[in-house]
This record gives structure tokens, C-alpha cells and sequence, in this order.
């Protein structure tokens, strides 16, 4: 018996370094995508697109061992949260390869036309990515008050896109030839935008590992009361 469960214990290892290796993947696969385009660098890019190809079969492959864990071991109470958020989390970091790949392309895309000037795409660029290494650090450590940063700095990063979205506008309507770059430039922050709730979420998740606790469609300030309450419960 104690051999089984050490087996199992190793599986569950296992499958929290494969996830975490696949978050190592869409990081760099997200700072590679915005250098290309704040550097019009093009081989970048295609690079960036390709390597996506990895993160689609490391998502494959931490399916086949979510699943082989649920069939085989019938995981229970922390085990079986720990599983079933992994399966969340994998589908949260395969979106966020795929819009990383999609910023690569709009740089492509506007190749000919390069954007000039990227109004604050730098500064939510660096933000996101920030969030993004937040939440692998949380899951892997299972740090609850880090996963709380991330959820709380969310906000932030939303108001920033917002600001760059009217901005954006505000150049199409005053010169008309600026519409295309800035089209893109919109898209790619809403790509930016939405990394980061992916983000977010996989911060939800390591609270509902941690916690029990599923905080998905719960107002921030009161996920934080909740968890403040169970601290003193302890």
C-alpha cells in the first residue's frame, strides 16, 4: 500500500512539473511575441508561431496524465482538486500560447506598415507578463497570497488596455493613415488583456487546490474576506 501511494504521490509530481514546464513555454512565448513586435523583428515572430506547436502537445500530454490519474487512482479531497484544476489550468496556458502566437502574427501582418509608435504597449506587455509569472510562481508553491496579488492586480491591467484602446482611437480619428497599424496595435493589446485574465484564473485555481475554496464568479474583495476568515479558523 505504502508503495502504491508513494507511486501515486510521484504521478502527481510528475504532472505539476509538466504543467509548470508548459507555463515556462507560454512565458517565453509571450515575451517573444511582443519583443517582435516593439522590434519589428519578423524571424521572431515565425519563431514564436512555430513554438506554439509545443505547447499544443505539452497540453496533449498533460490530458493523457490527468486522465490516466482520474481512471487509475480515483484520486480523492486535495488530490482530486489538485487534478481537476490542472485540467483548467492546462486549457488557461494553452489560450495563452495561442494569443501570443496571434500577437506574432499581427506583426507579420503589418510587416510592411510597422506600428511607430506603441502608445503604452510596452508598459501592459510588461505588466502581463509580471501576472503571468506571478500565477506559475503561486501554483507552484502554492502560495494563496500570491494568487491573491494576481487576482487584485488584474483591475489594474484592464484600466491600462482601456487607456490604450481610446488612445489608439483617438489616433485613427485624427490621421486616417494610421488606422491600420493602429488596428493592430488594439488587437494586440486586447491579446494582452486577455493573457492576463487567463492569468487570473489559473490564480483561482491554485486557491481552489489550496483552499477548496471556488472563487471563479466571486467579487474579489469578498474571496479575500472568505480566505481572511478561514486564516483565523486555524
Amino acid at each position: 500500500m505504502q508503495h502504491t501511494m508513494k507511486r501515486f504521490d510521484e504521478e502527481l509530481v510528475k504532472l505539476k512539473e509538466h504543467v509548470l514546464s508548459m507555463g515556462g513555454l507560454v512565458e517565453r512565448a509571450i515575451k517573444n511575441s511582443t519583443k517582435a513586435m516593439l522590434e519589428h523583428d519578423e524571424k521572431r515572430a515565425l519563431r514564436t508561431i512555430e513554438r506554439d506547436h509545443a505547447i499544443n502537445a505539452m497540453e496533449v500530454a498533460c490530458d493523457d496524465m490527468t486522465r490516466d490519474i482520474l481512471v487509475r487512482r480515483q484520486p480523492a479531497a486535495g488530490d482530486l482538486r489538485f487534478v481537476l484544476a490542472v485540467i483548467k489550468v492546462v486549457t488557461d496556458l494553452e489560450r495563452m500560447g495561442d494569443l501570443a502566437a496571434g500577437i506574432a502574427q499581427g506583426m507579420i501582418r503589418g510587416a510592411e506598415h510597422p506600428p511607430q509608435d506603441f502608445s503604452n504597449l510596452d508598459a501592459i506587455s510588461e505588466k502581463v507578463q509580471r501576472q503571468v509569472h506571478r500565477a506559475l510562481d503561486a501554483l507552484a508553491r502554492g502560495d494563496v497570497d500570491l494568487a491573491l496579488v494576481v487576482i487584485e492586480k488584474d483591475d489594474g491591467i484592464d484600466r491600462l488596455y482601456k487607456r490604450m484602446y481610446r488612445e489608439l482611437l483617438t489616433f485613427m480619428m485624427e490621421d486616417p493613415r494610421s488606422i491600420s497599424a493602429s488596428f493592430i496595435l488594439s488587437n494586440v493589446a486586447k491579446n494582452l488583456e486577455r493573457i492576463s485574465a487567463h492569468a487570473t484564473n489559473i490564480a483561482e485555481m491554485v486557491i481552489y487546490i489550496e483552499k477548496g475554496h471556488d472563487i471563479r464568479h466571486v467579487d474579489h474583495e469578498a474571496a479575500a474576506k472568505m480566505l481572511a476568515s478561514d486564516g483565523k479558523d486555524d
